[in-house]
């Protein structure tokens, strides 16, 4: 992940040192494309940068975007997106909420920060050694990138674990 930050760092430094003139900035798009390239050359070469990546942001015609690639330089674009533990337990429930484009573009700012709230309660209960807390983004056409950090997550408690029976000793 170091070295994918220099490499966007200086992509960053390049880009806006030849186009000091012009305004134009690398969209969410382009950084997927690079990306995708960095780690597909990366794959073969057989030294693979083993990170799988998601890219949000705004397109060239500010639309929203949101796609990942792999440490093969696979890639991939869905309405909803997740890594690691989140692509097997988060993203069902993200489907539910957003099911296909037509869903997503309907769904609204404080639907979308209260599905998230939920996958990550689920994430926590199913992750013995998680924390309580997380960031959250929200990318917005008008007010660009909000970043919350530190969020933690609300009334979280392991009491009701007391009355779950069926797994380990137990006592009658």
């Amino acid at each position: 992940m170091q070295y994918l930050d220099r490499l966007l760092g200086t992509l960053s430094i390049n880009e806006n040192y030849q186009s000091s003139d012009d305004v134009t900035q690398l969209s969410a798009k382009n950084l997927h494309t690079y990306l995708s390239k960095v780690m597909y050359k990366r794959r073969s070469d057989f030294n693979p940068l083993w990170n799988a990546i998601l890219v949000a942001g705004l397109d060239d015609k500010k639309k929203p975007f949101l796609a990942s690639v792999d440490l093969l330089g696979t890639t991939f674009s869905a309405p909803t997106l997740a890594t690691g533990f989140g692509a097997h337990l988060a993203q069902p429930i993200l489907r539910r909420a957003v099911p296909d484009e037509e869903a997503a573009a309907k769904l609204t700012k404080e639907e979308a920060i209260e599905t998230i709230k939920e996958c990550m309660k689920v994430l926590f209960y199913r992750d013995a050694r998680s924390l309580d807390q997380y960031s959250i983004a929200v990318i917005d056409g008008q007010s660009g990138v909000d970043l919350k950090e530190s969020e933690k997550l609300e009334n979280q408690s392991w009491a009701f674990a007391e009355g779950i029976r069926g797994y380990g000793t137990q006592t009658a």
